[in-house]
């Protein structure tokens, strides 16, 4: 099978040699080369052909995200952006992945060290290079976001909605939760995302739709008009308190390679007694939610799978439908119309 070729381009020369020698142990990898600004990169993206750039947001001459507009725009190829992001820095984030960037990652500080930064990387590579480029997909991904009017309730919000997403996912989810009224079904949210990141998330999101939006806190009620976004580097996982639904925000060790988890939050809501719920898998690499999401379904769940037509990268959708977690397989600009009319229904047992 070829490697993954691979292009590093980043001012920091400490940097290029620490990632080169890291993802060079992985046998599906072949770092072709790295660059030190834009215009080193432009050249060697031309004659090296890399099927994954990663790229710094910040560096001379021209900044990573300039770069990316114009490289999105004049020869597109995946591209991950690494970098040193804090607080402020995830609106950059979220700009990069507005302005063509597949994902975005942390470089390796307190808290998250280099073995699992190099181990989360290599896996957001290997979707990246998925990737293809196809205007149908993003299409697909924007076309409801052009309409603000949400779609009407069919009844009460009667089921918790949850859904999970990993690269494609920003995009994907937007779409489905603009289509939302404000009094909404309450709603979970896990995105492979870094610390940071997820706060700006939701916060974008909280703008853009109706519902009220907001990265979950440990202990907060689950509530109809409420979306919940689980927060970077933790897991979220739903816990009943008496008559009333709360998250746990925890710490824990990465499963299927994320932190948040996506089966981490399934399985809890699957473990709940007396609830109903509805949830959906979205775009991403992998296999994360796929059994949590057949555990839903067996649960009395209904679930929902995002088409291949439609995502990003069907891996995650893909694993979930051949293992039957399915009840149904809809194309992006279906989904919450769909899950609405399941958590508003009479009846959401699965088919």
């Amino acid at each position: 099978m070829d490697k993954i070729k691979v292009l590093l381009v980043d001012d920091s020369a400490v940097v290029r040699e620490v990632l080169a020698s890291e993802l060079g142990r992985d046998p599906e990898i072949q770092v072709l080369g790295a660059a030190h600004d834009a215009y080193a990169a432009r050249n060697k993206i031309l004659s090296l052909a890399p099927d994954v750039v990663l790229l710094d947001i910040e560096m001379p001459r021209m900044g990573g995200l300039t770069f990316l507009r114009r490289l999105m725009h004049y020869h597109p190829v995946p591209v991950i952006i690494v970098s040193s992001f804090t607080m402020p820095g995830g609106h950059l984030a979220l700009d990069a992945i507005s302005s063509g960037a597949v994902d975005v990652m942390c470089k390796p500080g307190p808290g998250f060290p280099l073995s699992e930064m190099t181990e989360m990387l290599a896996a957001k590579i290997k979707a990246a290079a998925q990737v293809k480029f196809r205007r149908s997909s993003r299409k697909a991904s924007d076309s409801n976001s052009d309409s603000n009017e949400p779609l009407k309730l069919p009844g009460s919000p009667q089921r918790v909605v949850a859904i999970g997403a990993s690269t494609g996912g920003p995009q994907a989810i937007e779409t489905v939760l603009r289509q939302f009224p404000k009094d909404g079904p309450a709603t979970l949210i896990v995105q492979h995302m870094p610390a940071y990141f997820t706060l700006s998330f939701a916060q974008r999101l909280d703008k853009a739709c109706h519902m009220e939006v907001k990265e979950a806190v440990d202990g907060d009620i689950v509530r109809p008009g409420l979306a919940l976004v689980a927060p970077g580097n933790v897991h979220m996982l739903l816990r009943q308190h008496g008559t009333r639904l709360r998250v746990q925000i925890k710490d824990g060790p990465m499963v299927y390679h994320q932190r948040p988890s996506i089966e981490v939050l399934f399985q809890s809501m699957a473990r709940c007694q007396g609830v109903e719920f509805v949830a959906a898998l979205l775009t991403g690499m992998g296999s994360d939610g796929a059994q949590g999401l057949l555990a839903l379904r067996q649960h009395g769940a209904y679930t929902i799978a995002q088409d291949q037509a439609t995502s990003v990268v069907f891996g995650m959708p893909a694993v979930a439908i051949q293992c039957g977690a399915a009840c149904e397989v809809a194309p992006l600009p279906r989904i919450a119309r769909s899950l609405l009319a399941h958590a508003c229904g009479p009846a959401a047992a699965s088919k």
